[in-house]
């Protein structure tokens, strides 16, 4: 027994040692563990630092059109009046040119529904007087042709007359000389038969018939000479003649020619009134086509922004919100200041929309699950409010390997996430530049040529 009892002792004094060994084995063997699991980290940890990692530009915005004519408008009245009719409901297609709305006049001046009627009986009186006045300027012009033709008789007439006139004072004057020498003979005979008579060589009977003979012809100087005068005043009274038939032309041609300027004035000023009526017709016209607000474009009538039967509406102002029927979708991402010099006009953008579910990846973007591919179409050239630059996001054409067309269920104004592809680099260089919140770096600077481009 007591044999018994002491090999029972040495066993459990043997089973003590073996577990305390043990128990100082395995706890060994865990720090060595622990030491090749963090080693293995630290090897992990830094392969992951020298991955590569996609810099990117991250922007929020909304979607849009890519051109003007497809982002929603408001449909205006060009004419003020009174609603009486609407002929769409909210969320209704319309095609162009489909009624909208049916408005009626309120404006006095147009009252009247024989307006035109009346505008083209006054138009009519008019072209009347239009003809009246050219009727006025043709017959003045008859008598301007007749009046030159009259005077051109008038004056070959005054002009013989005054030829003649002229003709008879050369022969007077001529005469007038002749008659004049023969005075002056006959005086130089009765001063020699004079003086002959005092020496006896003619007698009383001689010298008196000489006396005679020099008073005849002193009688025909001054008959001569009173001729000539008459001829003198009748040439001057034939030029007189001659001017006053030139004033009269000259005052009567005057008055021709201020009635037809009066004539030329008056179809003028008909004409103007026509040029007025015609317009006026023309508006008329117009301006009831206008009782009518079409639809400028095929789309969808998002709101009505006026309400009611009978209320009056001014003119130019907006009734009702357009959707274009199938506009080009495009983007509108917000990105900051500093990251703008980075980013081209053919830099690759991911976007996620609002509504579609999506796993993306910053530094990966490969690896993003429900994001679509985009591609910069423009960049603003001065910021928006609040400092941010505002992008605009085109599809990618032709659809990427892999990826997918942008959802057709895209609403303009829903929200979007987008991130603009930059260059890899190593994501210790990655966590560095955002630690010190430097900008994304480029493999080289833009060019003029390649930021102006579009694609």
């Amino acid at each position: 027994m007591a044999h018994l009892t002491h090999n029972k002792s040495h066993h459990k004094h043997m089973e003590s040692l073996t577990g305390q060994s043990q128990a100082e084995l395995i706890k060994v063997n865990g720090s060595r563990t622990l030491g090749k699991i963090i080693s293995i980290c630290l090897v992990i940890f830094f392969i992951i630092l020298l991955m590569p990692w996609r810099q990117t530009i991250p922007g929020r915005g909304t979607v849009t059109a890519l051109t003007p004519e497809d982002r929603p408008q408001t449909v205006q009245n060009q004419i003020g009046g009174r609603i009486e009719h609407w002929a769409v409901r909210e969320g209704q297609e319309v095609k162009k040119g489909d009624t909208i709305l049916v408005i009626s006049e309120t404006s006095q001046s147009y009252f009247d529904p024989e307006l035109p009627m009346r505008l083209e009986e006054q138009l009519e009186a008019k072209r009347n007087s239009e003809s009246a006045a050219v009727q006025k300027m043709e017959a003045t012009t008859a008598q301007i042709e007749a009046m030159k033709r009259g005077l051109q008789y008038q004056l070959s007439a005054a002009e013989n007359k005054v030829r003649q006139s002229e003709n008879y004072v050369r022969s007077d004057s001529a005469d007038l000389v002749a008659v004049q020498n023969y005075y002056e003979t006959s005086k130089a005979r009765l001063a020699r038969y004079e003086s002959g008579y005092k020496n006896g060589l003619f007698s009383l009977t001689d010298i008196e018939t000489r006396r005679l003979k020099l008073q005849e012809d002193n009688a025909k100087v001054i008959g001569q000479q009173n001729k000539l005068n008459t001829s003198k005043q009748a040439l001057l009274n034939a030029l007189i003649d001659l001017d006053n038939i030139r004033a009269k032309y000259q005052e009567s041609l005057a008055k021709a020619q201020s009635d037809m300027s009066s004539a030329i004035s008056s179809r003028a000023s008909v004409k103007g009134d026509i040029a007025k009526l015609r317009n006026d017709i023309s508006n008329i016209s117009i301006r009831r086509g206008l009782y009518v607000v079409r639809a400028p474009q095929d789309g969808y009538v998002v709101k009505t922004l006026k309400a009611g039967i009978g209320e009056n509406i001014k003119e130019g102002e907006s009734i009702a919100t357009l959707q274009p029927l199938h506009p080009q979708v495009a983007a509108e991402l917000y990105v900051n200041a500093m990251d703008v010099p980075l980013i081209l006009d053919t830099s690759d953008v991911r976007l996620q929309f609002e509504g579609w579910p999506s796993v993306q990846f910053s530094g990966w973007p490969s690896v993003a699950v429900g994001t679509f591919a985009g591609k910069v179409w423009a960049i603003d050239r001065v910021s928006s409010n609040g400092g941010k630059y505002r992008l605009l996001i085109k599809p990618t054409t032709p659809v990427p390997e892999n990826d997918e067309a942008w959802p057709v269920q895209l609403r303009q104004g829903s929200g979007v996430y987008g991130r603009i592809i930059l260059r890899s680099v190593p994501l210790w260089y990655e966590i560095w530049r955002q630690l010190n919140g430097f900008p994304p770096s480029l493999e080289k600077e833009p060019s003029t040529k390649e930021s102006n481009s579009k694609k």
